[in-house]
């Protein structure tokens, strides 16, 4: 008994240790797995995204992709600067690039800066600040390591805290497809709670900047309303998402707009 009470000590401590604090919101998150390890997994993984699916060059959009990304990383850069988090941003290698996929309405930011657009979310951005509104929100994940939060809980599920070290070393396939759920790529219902939890601390972030970047952040709620007529009603409903429902999203970015608006210079 002694030696159970022990391990359940030694979890707890670990568990309350091994956190970071978020840039913007201040939430304190579970942090198993370092940037230095996270991150070149994510680098490995994007070019072999790029390898395997074509990649747009050349065009215009292609280059408000690029424009939009450096516009929103250098926002980014002097917002962590500002408050004394710019250390959260080492290893970061920034990357925009838009893929060409008529079906698949997403886009995503994987650890460390690395960025892909795909075709068929552009008609719902309409222009240049829809893809911001967008922009915004998918690095937030990066800038707020929810990647590496969702890896970390994870890492505990499926091999418990005393063999996280083991599964990473051991196990990198099993450990590089992890990342890539945490990142967005595929979900676990039972982390839905704290994707959900991830996708309103984005939206918020996001707004920030996108407002620095000189994007008008009150072009986020119209975003959304598009997205969602654009789903016919085909969205799972909220408690089976790992997305808040539309309507709580639009409510949540027009109640942090003040916030947003005081970054806002056009």
């Amino acid at each position: 008994m002694r030696h159970i009470n022990l391990i359940i000590l030694g979890c707890v401590v670990m568990l309350f240790t091994e956190c970071a604090t978020v840039a913007v919101t201040g939430r304190r998150q579970l942090s198993l797995v370092s940037n230095d390890e996270i991150i070149p997994m994510s680098f490995k993984q994007y070019e072999q995204v790029k390898s395997e699916n074509e990649v747009v060059t050349g065009t215009e959009q292609s280059a408000m992709i690029e424009r939009v990304g450096r516009k929103i990383q250098s926002a980014v850069e002097r917002y962590m600067n500002e408050k004394g988090f710019s250390d959260q941003l080492a290893g970061f290698d920034w990357e925009f690039i838009l893929i060409k996929d008529d079906k698949t309405v997403n886009a995503w930011c994987m650890p460390g800066g690395k960025v892909a657009f795909y075709t068929a979310i552009l008609p719902i951005c309409e222009d240049e600040d829809g893809v911001a509104v967008v922009m915004g929100h998918e690095v937030a994940h990066a800038i707020a390591s929810h990647g590496r939060e969702r890896m970390s809980q994870g890492l505990i599920a499926q091999y418990g805290l005393a063999s996280v070290q083991i599964a990473m070393g051991q196990n990198p396939t099993g450990t590089e497809q992890l990342l890539m759920q945490s990142i967005g790529m595929g979900t676990q219902l039972g982390m839905l709670k704290f994707s959900r939890t991830h996708e309103s601390e984005a939206d918020r972030m996001g707004l920030i900047f996108m407002a620095m970047a000189g994007y008008d952040p009150r072009e986020a709620p119209d975003f959304w309303k598009r997205m969602s007529a654009g789903s016919g009603g085909e969205a799972p409903p909220e408690f089976m998402s790992t997305h808040p429902s539309d309507e709580t999203r639009i409510s949540n970015l027009n109640s942090w707009m003040d916030e947003a608006l005081q970054y806002y210079k056009k």
